[in-house]
């Protein structure tokens, strides 16, 4: 089971402290001993430990789309992403990972 953090600040103006969300990941290694991962954009902070299970070696978290204007942080399996990833190249998307959590930021484009 991996681990999920976040931070939203209340006015866009205003940047998320990354040094917290990595606090907070920091509570949740135990969840997620085989790695971490970080997105901070503005008012949004996310953070991540991974327990890894699909795509060991690639599926290092966040993930984005092409040109990174989508990204994810997902715990769970998706059963039948090698079918929802055949779909998703059929439509022209590109894949950096074997993950099934990349299937997440293409689907999120297309629907």
């Amino acid at each position: 089971m991996c681990g999920i953090a976040g931070l939203l600040e209340s006015s866009p103006s205003r940047r998320a402290d990354p040094a917290v969300v990595k606090h907070m990941c920091a509570a949740l290694t135990h969840r997620g001993p085989d790695g971490e991962g970080y997105f901070n954009q503005g008012p949004v902070a996310l953070g991540m430990r991974r327990l890894a299970i699909i795509d060991v070696a690639g599926g290092r978290q966040p993930i984005g789309n092409e040109d990174q204007s989508v990204q994810v942080i997902f715990n769970g399996e998706i059963y039948n992403f090698q079918e929802l990833r055949a779909e998703s190249e059929a439509k022209g998307h590109r894949f950096a990972t074997r993950s099934d959590t990349e299937v997440l930021v293409h689907l999120y484009e297309e629907h």
